[in-house]
């Protein structure tokens, strides 16, 4: 028998299987949650969260870990310095994090495709692993599939507005849907929906730099991260930044491991978000003079500030980094 952290295990986990009931509750409780639902010429219907609030977030950051994990709005954890944080937690970071929620579907279409302005756009969500079009999906060998005749899913888009036709296109082919089996859910970072959902993406930044730091990731057994939920921007650069800051420069992380107590330990001594060159300044300023190019930014920065490695197999557990509040609070409020 196979032990459960076993990635073959694990794979026999269905993420689109499990958000079946999640997609079906944006548009039932749209209203409620501030939703602005609508269904374009082809059918496909689109839920807009520009106008939503944190709990709308909170459910659409559960949908995008294809429904192995939990999201919960609670007071922060940085006592008086400010009062909102999320917090995420799973049994299956790997499958939830970098099968699911991971934004890492690239869509593009140029302006001779669209008619009009170029598009492009970072796709999370369980429909990644129905296309399979990315190395890490690739890697980690899983591909999902989903009913022919009743299965739902979706795509969540860090977007102002739906994408054109020739995009959504594209999508429902890749992905072998008809129309009605796909609800694309745009996520402005401007607004507090958008916000929540990047925020609580602070596991899944822990995750991907565990891959790129070549750990094992079927020893990663569960986790559990926390971050301070800041108040959007209206400006979409200030925005990006400050929910950025709240994982690199407030997020904690911990993760239980098997294996050797020296991998653990390592893992905890490079993981945090320190150990960037770029660590601290505001994600803006970096972003800016990066000129406003993400694959400029050195990598180790997409990490939380803080976090616990712990081995199962040894009982120790290690600890490294650190919040940076002033850093945070200089940033995010004024003085009354």
């Amino acid at each position: 028998m196979n032990p459960p952290n076993d990635m073959s295990h694990r794979h026999k986990l269905s993420v689109n299987a499990r958000v079946q009931s999640l997609v079906k509750r944006l548009s039932l409780q749209a209203d409620t949650l501030g939703l602005i639902e609508s269904t374009d010429a082809s059918g496909v219907r689109i839920i807009d969260a520009t106008h939503a609030g944190a709990g709308a977030g909170q459910l659409i950051a559960t949908l995008c870990l294809g429904g192995l994990g939990r999201v919960d709005l609670q007071p922060s954890t940085v006592g008086s310095e400010w009062l909102s944080a999320v917090s995420v937690k799973s049994s299956q970071p790997v499958l939830a994090c970098l099968a699911s929620q991971y934004a890492g579907w690239a869509l593009q279409a140029t302006k001779e495709e669209t008619g009009g302005k170029k598009f492009f756009a970072l796709g999370s969500g369980p429909i990644r692993a129905l296309a399979n079009k990315e190395e890490i999906l690739k890697e980690m060998g899983y591909q999902d599939h989903i009913d022919a005749d009743a299965g739902v899913t979706a795509l969540v888009l860090e977007v102002n507005g739906p994408p054109p036709p020739v995009v959504i296109d594209k999508v429902l082919k890749a992905c072998g849907l008809r129309p009605e089996q796909l609800t694309i859910v745009l996520t402005p970072i401007t607004s507090v929906a958008g916000t929540t959902q990047v925020v609580a993406r602070v596991l899944e930044v822990a995750m991907h730099k565990v891959h790129q730091l070549g750990f094992p990731l079927a020893d990663i057994v569960e986790g559990s991260g926390v971050a301070p939920l800041p108040i959007p921007s209206v400006d979409q650069a200030m925005a990006m930044g400050r929910s950025n800051d709240a994982i690199l420069y407030g997020g904690r992380v911990h993760l239980s491991v098997r294996g050797s107590d020296e991998a653990a330990r390592q893992l905890a001594k490079q993981l945090p978000s320190s150990h960037s060159k770029d660590y601290g300044r505001p994600f803006a300023d970096i972003f800016k003079d990066y000129g406003y190019d993400f694959y400029k930014v050195d990598p180790g920065l997409f990490a939380p500030a803080e976090v616990w490695v712990s081995n199962l197999d040894s009982g120790n557990t290690w600890h490294s980094g650190a919040m940076n509040l002033p850093l945070l609070m200089n940033h995010w409020q004024q003085e009354a």
